[in-house]
């Protein structure tokens, strides 16, 4: 049986039981009814109408019971039809991104700013918190886009996409020796020296701080941790120590006070990026989201990313793309 069957079959039943006033609400043909009314019927075994002549006197038991079902399925049909054309509206809807305080808070504003001003009846919602954190609320469908740096075995379920390459960096006041004219390129040796404000180990991908320092014998003096650049940045204002952020969490007309000291050298680099869940149903919105933060990302390269099935195939789609460092 198909929609249409059904639909010929209550339209007939609703208009009572009379094929041509049937055709007519329809917009169809006599013959067309009657032909899908017989197929129908031969497929499920019985009669839905009791035939009188050319005429229908009545629906037979079994048919009512057929219809009740198919009132409400042909219903359920109308709300998804409703439902898809209320998703293809591509100037409405909702769009929740979980992603860090660094992203939320230095990267992502312009990209925001531009898409509020493209979507301005998108309803866009920005869920902030640790990659454990966003990784929970990503299993728990509470957002469509997740955005985070490394810690990719927490996100085994979604379609990661890189966008962009960062260093750490070190930063100081600029009264530190450190910031000094003439001062010999920074070493893991000279930081040692100094105790560290930084972020918690975890956030630094799958080489921590402490494993750096080890592989020549180090030992860093850590201070304090924070997950939270701003925070970093104020201890080290306050001479707890020697800061180490993200390189894009420095902004140089802001942080007057601070000076940023090269380390792009002493630390692995690392990767950002965007995901969404496999499945996921996604708008025309999100896809311009994705490629107003990362131009690389235009939909074809997303859409192929979703049907590469493994890491090798996802890894090629993107080998002859040279992310931005910022």
């Amino acid at each position: 049986m198909n929609f249409h069957q059904l639909q010929y079959a209550l339209a007939i039943a609703r208009h009572g039981l009379s094929v041509t006033n049937a055709a007519a609400a329809l917009g169809t043909s006599q013959p067309a009814i009657s032909r899908a009314l017989k197929e129908l019927e031969k497929e499920l075994g019985f009669d839905l109408f009791v035939r009188e002549g050319r005429s229908f006197a009545r629906v037979t038991s079994e048919g009512q019971r057929v219809l009740e079902y198919a009132s409400r399925a042909l219903a359920e049909i109308d709300s998804l039809k409703s439902v898809v054309a209320d998703l293809n509206q591509d100037a409405r809807g909702t769009l929740s991104i979980a992603t860090t305080h660094t992203q939320a808070r230095y990267v992502l504003p312009p990209v925001i700013q531009a898409f509020r001003r493209r979507y301005p009846e998108v309803d866009l919602h920005l869920h902030q918190g640790t990659s454990e954190q966003i990784s929970e609320m990503v299993a728990a469908d509470r957002v469509q886009l997740a955005i985070a740096t490394g810690s990719e075995a927490l996100f085994p379920e979604l379609v990661l996409l890189p966008v962009y390459r960062w260093h750490r960096q070190v930063i100081v006041p600029r009264h530190h020796p450190l910031a000094r004219a003439g001062a010999p390129k920074l070493t893991l040796a000279i930081l040692e020296k100094y105790p560290l404000v930084t972020y918690v180990f975890s956030f630094s991908g799958p080489s921590s701080l402490e494993t750096l320092f080890a592989r020549e014998g180090l030992k860093p003096r850590v201070a304090l941790t924070a997950r939270d650049s701003d925070v970093i940045k104020t201890y080290v204002r306050l001479g707890m120590g020697v800061g180490i952020v993200a390189s894009v969490a420095f902004e140089p007309d802001v942080d007057t006070d601070l000076v940023m000291v090269d380390a792009s050298h002493l630390f692995p680099i690392h990767t950002t990026w965007i995901g969404f869940r496999r499945g996921t149903l996604l708008r025309n919105f999100a896809y311009d989201f994705m490629q107003l933060f990362g131009s690389h990302l235009n939909r074809r390269l997303i859409d192929r990313a979703v049907e590469a099935r493994d890491g090798e195939s996802k890894a090629q789609l993107f080998s002859k793309i040279q992310l931005p460092i910022r």
